[in-house]
């Protein structure tokens, strides 16, 4: 009995042609498209993982000095804070970096996204369209949310304040422990710790930028001889601020301005001096140590409390 090869079934035989047809006619250009994406996808890893690079070295400071993304940027952080100070610039260039990050990813993954789209033949404008009305949609759903980041945002830039600082942001006053986009966080003198969300700070009081001023009151009787008690407080005042101890803290020669108000009780002259940023409480607790003793061994009265 011979063996009888069977007959190729005609329906495969179109199906396999067709296949192959289609593959000759199409397989190139589906390789290329996907040979595209991929390239595309490379080219948006390396793109942003060298920009965030070169981010973390301009936001990076060396032995101290101040980070090349910070040069550009005014700073009023004073000198008078030493250490803090590059904490302060370290925080303040974190901050801003991260923020540049966020934006060069979402940039460089739009594109490589609108780019994959259009290798796939489809027309970007409506989703970008309806990415924008949802944008707008979770904006004004967020909208104090985004009014913080904007408000820590123009602060780091402006460098309102920072680590160290002693300020009066209305709501709470204190020294800043962190400054963040949307929160800043305050520690007052009772030590309780006070979150104040940036956006609604209205006003910034900033007693550490540039330079402070010790204010000393000093209460005196009615029977006081104030030309003496002049005379007494301004040599006082001289030699505290010229001790070791107080030097370091005076940029300025003090002054004795005189009689500052007259109340039923007695009067109150005023001696000020200027002294590095947030070091003018100390200041005037040992400028009190030391003048109140002085007007009292020169006889001069002072007001009964």
């Amino acid at each position: 009995m011979l063996d009888v090869e069977p007959t190729p079934s005609p329906v495969f035989n179109v199906e396999s042609t067709l296949a192959v047809e289609w593959w000759v006619t199409n397989g190139p250009k589906i390789a290329e498209g996907a040979l595209r994406i991929a390239l595309t996808l490379i080219i948006a890893v390396v793109v942003r993982f060298v920009l965030r690079r070169l981010i973390d070295r301009m936001t990076r400071g060396n032995g101290g000095r101040k980070p090349k993304l910070l040069k550009p940027l005014r700073e009023r952080a004073p000198q008078a804070l030493g250490a803090l100070v590059s904490e302060r610039r370290e925080q303040r260039a974190k901050t801003i970096g991260s923020v540049l990050k966020s934006f060069v990813t979402i940039i460089v993954f739009g594109v490589a996204f609108i780019q994959v789209l259009t290798e796939l033949g489809m027309n970007p404008a409506p989703i970008l369209t309806s990415a924008g009305i949802l944008g707008v949609a979770i904006g004004f759903g967020a909208q104090n949310l985004v009014k913080d980041f904007l408000s820590g945002m123009f602060m780091m830039l402006e460098d309102q304040y920072g680590v160290g600082d002693v300020v009066d942001l209305g709501p709470a006053t204190g020294t800043v422990e962190s400054v963040a986009l949307r929160i800043t966080t305050i520690r007052d003198t009772n030590g309780t710790v006070w979150y104040v969300r940036n956006g609604e700070i209205l006003r910034v009081g900033n007693s550490s930028q540039g330079f402070a001023v010790a204010v000393v009151d000093l209460p005196l009787g009615y029977g006081a001889n104030l030309a003496s008690a002049s005379e007494v407080l301004t040599k006082a005042v001289e030699e505290a601020t010229g001790e070791e101890l107080l030097a370091k803290d005076v940029i300025d020669k003090p002054q004795v301005l005189g009689v500052e108000k007259v109340t039923p009780e007695g009067i109150t002259m005023r001696v000020t001096v200027k002294v590095r940023p947030g070091r003018q409480w100390a200041v005037q607790r040992a400028l009190r140590a030391k003048l109140m003793p002085a007007l009292d061994e020169a006889g001069i009265s002072l007001k009964s409390t």
